[in-house]
Parts: C-alpha cells; structure tokens; sequence
C-alpha cells in the first residue's frame, strides 16, 4: 500500500503563490504516475498536473505557465508550485499516486486565493 500526506495550503491573495506538498510512504516502489487533482465547491474533481517515471511532467492548459510539479525522489515527496494565483484556483488540492492495480489519494489540502 501507499500513503499519501499533502501539506501547505492556505490562503493567499491573488497573484499569490503557495507550494503544496505530498509525502509518500509505503511501497513507493509501486508507483507509476503521481499527480494534483482539485474540486471547487459545487465541482467536479478535475486533473491540474501529473508526473510519471523518468520525470515527465503535464500540467492542464488552465495552470499552465503558473503552475510546476516536480518531486525529490530522495524525499519521497512531490511538489505543486503555484504561482499567479487567481480566485478561480480555490479549491481542495488532492494528490493521487497510481500503481499497476489501484489509485492511491491523500486526504487533501485547501487553497484560497481571495483578496
């Protein structure tokens, strides 16, 4: 099994910036993609980025440009920079990790962009 712990969220003002952070622990051997997913109030959960094996990153046309993943594979931990924020970025920030036989989610981490 995998376990996943995101952290640092908050709330920021627009054209803010916040880092989130998801730790991973167990068979991180399993993984094979990890990623952001987010679900505003009233939402649909919709993908915002993903990271595969060999470091291959993809962000949704919506973030890009302001938004980065990346992860520190000696950390065990992935990352989601968010800069430029805009109110339309507030919501709950999940990450996910997926292995060959299921998806894995962590409890998630709210972001409020608002003057």
């Amino acid at each position: 099994q995998v376990q996943l712990v995101e952290s640092g969220g908050g709330f920021v003002q627009p054209g803010g910036s916040l880092r989130l952070s998801c730790a991973a622990s167990g068979r991180i051997d399993t993984i094979r993609v990890m990623g952001w997913y987010r679900q505003a109030p009233g939402k649909q959960r919709e993908l915002v980025a993903t990271i595969i094996s060999g470091d291959n990153t993809n962000v949704v046309n919506s973030v890009k440009g302001r938004f980065t993943i990346s992860r520190d594979n000696a950390k065990n931990t992935m990352y989601l920079q968010m800069n430029s924020l805009l109110p339309d970025d507030t919501a709950a920030y999940y990450c996910y990790a997926n292995t060959l036989g299921r998806s894995y989610w962590g409890q998630g981490t709210q972001v409020t962009v608002s003057s």
